[in-house]
Formats: C-alpha cells, structure tokens, sequence
C-alpha cells in the first residue's frame, strides 16, 4: 500500500495539516507535563498555565509540588524538546532541499560530528573557562566551525558541487570521528562515560536559562528556512533550471547551509546528538503536504517537535526511577524507518546503480 498521500497544494489544505499538527502538539505537550512520578491530571495542568496567564479558570494544582514541579521541571525540558524538535526537523527540510536528496540529513556537512568533538574535548581537558555554559558553547562553535570547513574545503572556483560537498562531510565526520576516538583513548573512565552519554542525548536537566538562550537562536534559524522555501522550490528544477528563473543558487545554498548549522548546532548544544529527526520527520511530512517548501518547513517544525515530545515522554516514563537517553530511542525508531524509506526509494528507482 503506498503512503504516498500528498495533499492538493491548496492554502486550506495545509492550513488544515498545520491546524492538526499543532493540536497535536498541544496534546502532546499538556499530557506530558502531567506524566511522571508525581502525576498531574491534564486538566490542573492546563488550570495552571491559565492562571500564570491572569486567567481565574480551571484548578491548580492539588499536590503541593504540584506547581513547582510543574514551572520549574516539566515546562522548561518540554520547552526544550519542541524547540530541540523543531529545529533538527525544519534543518533536515532545508537539508533535502538544498540535496535535492530526500535522504540527506544535517550530519552531512558534520555539524553534529563537530560539535562531538568540542563537546568532548571540554569534558577530557576539563574546560571550564565558562563554567557550566563551557560545554554547550563549545558544542555550538564546534559545529559551526566544522560546517564552515566543510563548506570552504568543498569549493573550487567560487562554485560549491553538490557531490563534492557530501564527500568532504564524509571525509570530515570520519576525520572528526577518528579524533573523537583518540580524546576518548585519553580520557578517564568517568570522562568516556561522560562523552557516551552525551553523544546519546538527552534533556534531563533543562532548564529555563537554556530555554531563554536557544529559544531565540532556533526561531530565528526557522524564519529564514520559511523564507527560503519559495528559492528552494525552485532549485528542485536543478542547477541551471533555477539560475534561469532568477534564483542565485550559490547564495541560496550558502544561505541554506548556515541555517542547517545554525539549527542543528542550536539543537545538540545543551541535548547532545539526537539522532534521525532530521532524516525521518521532513519526509514523512512530505508524503502528507508534498514537497513545496513552503508548507513542508513549518509542518517539519511542529512534527519534529511533536516527535521529540512524545520521545521525551518516552525516555523519562518507560523505566520507573531512570531517565533513558532519548537519541538512543529516535534511533531505535528512526533505524527501522530509515531502512524501510532505503527500501521505498530502490522500488522507486527500480534499483541501485
């Protein structure tokens, strides 16, 4: 049975699929701030933010922790999530638009590969120029600067070839991972662990200064991939197609790949490297609103953020008293989905060269 069910590519259609995505997240998001050792009834939960709204409606509350564990716990780690969610979906849209591959993935020009690396050399060398920011800050730059190598490293004669790109990344991630391995030959058995779990990902111990400080970051980076999205129709005509209808395809894929970094980095810094939501959500979203830009970025926002909420969910109520690291459950899904997507696209293609 194919699933391929793109909508009319009408206003109202994706009105409607927005609509239904953002409901969702709504759900999403009250059912799991009441969830958790200490239970919450959806409705205390939706009388709560009311009342920090001014609004006297609905019931607070009756468990005394109910309110803090509620404002200072569940809401800053949700919050993260859709932002952490949002992020990695509308950067592995753009991604595949600027591929013209729908199995491209932000890793491709190594931005989560560089970010590892500095993420681990903080935690071997013990780092500590900026106290508990140090860590994220240095996931961040590193995997700007790793994308910017990449970029750079793959030009030749002020043109940028697609090819030529995703073999640098590779050569780049394999490099990044060879020295990732070396830090973690130096490090102690605390520091290997440390880097482990890192690269696992999670949002345990979010809170709202992290929130404040990548809310801004990844809003940002979203409304310029919205922006983008008209130029990125145009470039699925190919190369030349593009520069015949007016697009500077060479800005608009520098244009593009600062955002992939931007989001992504954004994404890892303060929850590690979680993996397969840039792959998965921009192409399930494309077999429900087809591939135009302009409504597949924001339906890859809210179904990435849909995804990472119901993971986190996952991840801190599937073992009583344990907090499993949710990269390691978008890959136990994401590897699954991911083989069969490997599967649809050689029927597709009637087979690999």
């Amino acid at each position: 049975m194919s699933l391929n069910l793109p909508l009319p590519p009408t206003a109202t259609s994706r009105t409607v699929v927005l609509g239904a995505l953002g409901a969702a997240l709504l759900v999403a998001v009250t059912v799991a701030a009441g969830a958790g050792q200490l239970h919450i009834p959806a409705g205390e939960v939706v009388g709560s933010v009311l009342h920090r709204l001014g609004l006297d409606l609905g019931t607070l509350p009756s468990h005394p922790q109910g309110e803090s564990t509620l404002w200072q716990v569940r809401f800053p780690r949700l919050a993260m999530a859709v932002l952490v969610g949002a992020s990695l979906g509308v950067a592995g849209a753009v991604m595949q638009g600027v591929f013209g591959n729908p199995l491209a993935e932000p890793g491709v020009v190594g931005v989560s590969a560089g970010a590892a690396l500095a993420a681990a050399a903080v935690i071997v060398f013990d780092l500590v120029a900026l106290g508990q920011w140090t860590l994220p800050v240095a996931a961040f730059l590193g995997g700007l600067v790793t994308t910017v190598a990449v970029y750079l490293l793959s030009r030749d004669g002020g043109r940028t070839e697609v090819v030529t790109l995703v073999l640098t990344g590779v050569a780049v991630n394999a490099m990044a991972g060879a020295a990732l391995a070396f830090l973690m030959f130096l490090g102690d058995t605390q520091a290997r662990e440390e880097i482990v779990f890192w690269q696992l990902g999670s949002l345990n111990g979010s809170r709202g200064e992290q929130v404040l400080i990548t809310a801004p970051v990844a809003l940002v980076g979203i409304a310029v991939a919205i922006l983008l999205s008209r130029r990125l129709d145009l470039l699925a005509l190919g190369d030349k197609g593009a520069r015949h209808v007016g697009v500077d395809v060479e800005r608009l894929r520098i244009a593009s790949i600062v955002v992939v970094a931007v989001l992504t980095a954004a994404a890892v810094a303060f929850a590690g490297i979680i993996a397969f939501v840039g792959l998965i959500i921009p192409h399930l979203m494309r077999m429900v609103v087809g591939p135009g830009h302009r409504a597949l970025v924001p339906a890859s926002a809210l179904g990435g953020a849909v995804l990472l909420v119901l993971a986190d969910l996952w991840a801190r109520t599937a073992i009583a008293y344990a907090d499993l690291p949710i990269g390691m459950l978008t890959s136990l899904v994401g590897g699954p989905v991911f083989f069969w997507l490997l599967r649809r696209a050689r029927r597709t293609a009637g087979g690999w060269a």
